[in-house]
């Protein structure tokens, strides 16, 4: 494949649509990390054109228009909120968790998806992972801040954020360290503070590429701050590699334990449902589980509008699937291992909540979570399926739903049958719970499409070393012969 014709460095010209279904775009499970003929050179090139373009492609308006209407929704939401009260939310007793709570969860596992992909994949040297890895920070970005909103709103009082904090103990208020709540509030300032920084010290060096290229005196200065005068001198690099290597191996662990920690907001409650010792290795599975999927449904449109079918091949749809697939599987073992230890145990109430769980008002969401959770994955065992794009962009679709789904069915099923029969109720979500998660969605996209507009997508320096290496061996057995 050629490259990209460029009458102008800064002008990325979009595929015409008979490229776009012509036979040599489609993904095969022999393909390579990247095609054959691709080099450090042209990568550059075509990635930097990208981000330097004049004018956004007219598919990147047809998606960014809605995207930010539904932002508005959600400042509206908002608004509204802080006017009347989270009484126009569907919460009320027995179930005061209700959108903002399960929806949190949803959001932090997307989140801490991406953040799986791009540090844990670095740690054990995954090449495939290098042209999609900014994809997943950036999903880790902004799926984070997207979470990041409902803890403040469903404080009902979110100008009394601030008693989380540490602060003079004058009201003798002062915070329940042995609280999961608290840790919760510290874990996700800390998940966020690194999340950018590990997403803008990797976005360096790209910056500096893009600064480089570009003509316009406007965008040289504004690459060239971002940039922050990184001009590429081996003590520069031998900094920013060490740092980047270091920072990878705290987010790591910092993953694992912001969606534990959400898992013991819920199991530290003597809830029924709740009160389980599984829920932080359950809530790290989903969060894999969800975070591939959003992943995969990122690299497949952008590959073919973007025309980096040579960058994003097969091989990191086999791949990502594949990891899908075992996501899936644990947690189907988790849902299993659920039902055992309700039955095995001799609490009444768990086994009366569950058996309402699966037979009662709320058994569609139940099974839906079955369903697009546990049994749609298992398609993937077929090999030629791992790079169908669109089998694979219904199974994730699907996933997406079901993982919102099983956040609905712990916090809701759980809350409406506490352990005294009087206190029962059923919830119901209503206009404003539904406004302020289509408008998170709506914000998430937004930020993804602002960071493709303007914003390098693949990481150019970890591809260039990946170019090299793969081309040394050629190089040695060239001269060898």
């Amino acid at each position: 494949m050629s490259d990209i014709p460029m009458s102008h460095p800064a002008e990325a010209m979009a595929p015409p649509i008979a490229d776009l279904l012509a036979p040599r775009y489609a993904p095969r499970l022999d393909d390579p990390v990247f095609y054959p003929g691709v080099t450090a050179a042209s990568m550059t090139d075509r990635i930097c054109a990208i981000a330097l373009r004049e004018k956004p492609f007219l598919w990147w308006w047809v998606a960014f228009v809605p995207c930010m209407a539904l932002t508005v929704l959600l400042m509206v939401a908002i608004v509204y909120l802080f006017y009347a009260g989270i009484g126009i939310w569907g919460v009320n007793w027995p179930v005061m968790w209700g959108f903002a709570i399960l929806s949190y969860v949803w959001w932090i596992a997307i989140a801490s998806g991406g953040t799986i992909i791009s540090a844990l994949f670095f740690l054990v040297r995954a090449d495939w992972r290098d042209s999609i890895n900014r994809i997943a920070e950036s999903m880790m970005l902004f799926g984070a801040a997207a979470a990041g909103v409902y803890p403040i709103l469903h404080l009902g009082r979110p100008w009394f954020f601030y008693w989380l904090f540490f602060y003079p103990n004058t009201m003798t208020l002062s915070a329940q360290f042995r609280s999961p709540l608290l840790w919760d509030f510290w874990a996700l300032m800390t998940y966020v503070l690194a999340s950018v920084l590990f997403w803008y010290f990797g976005l360096i060096p790209d910056l500096a590429s893009v600064r480089d290229r570009a003509r316009s005196p406007g965008k040289q200065r504004i690459y060239g701050v971002l940039a922050c005068g990184f001009r590429g001198s081996s003590r520069q690099w031998k900094h920013m590699r060490a740092t980047y290597g270091v920072m990878a191996a705290i987010m790591a662990p910092v993953v694992v334990s912001i969606h534990s920690i959400v898992g013991l907001d819920f199991a530290g409650a003597a809830t029924p449902g709740w009160h389980s010792t599984e829920f932080p290795p359950f809530f790290v599975c989903g969060a894999l589980l969800s975070g591939f999927a959003i992943v995969l449904l990122l690299i497949i449109p952008l590959r073919r509008l973007l025309n980096l079918e040579e960058l994003m091949t097969g091989r990191h749809l086999d791949v990502l699937c594949k990891l899908l697939l075992t996501s899936s599987l644990c947690i189907a073992y988790a849902y299993l291992m659920d039902a055992f230890t309700t039955f095995y145990g001799g609490d009444h109430a768990e086994r009366l909540m569950f058996t309402e769980r699966v037979f009662g008002d709320y058994k569609p969401v139940y099974w839906g979570a079955m369903l697009f959770n546990c049994l749609l994955p298992q398609l993937l065992w077929f090999r030629r399926l791992r790079v169908n794009q669109l089998v694979i962009v219904l199974i994730c679709l699907g996933v997406v739903v079901g993982m919102w789904l099983e956040r609905y069915e712990i916090v809701v099923t759980s809350l409406h049958r506490p352990h005294l029969p009087s206190a029962w109720g059923i919830f119901h979500g209503t206009f404003w719970d539904w406004a302020t998660l289509f408008g998170t969605v709506g914000m998430f996209l937004s930020g993804i499409l602002l960071s493709v507009r303007y914003v390098p997508i693949v990481s150019m320096h970890e591809m260039r070393a990946l170019i090299a290496a793969r081309a040394a061996p050629a190089v040695t057995a060239e001269h060898a012969r």
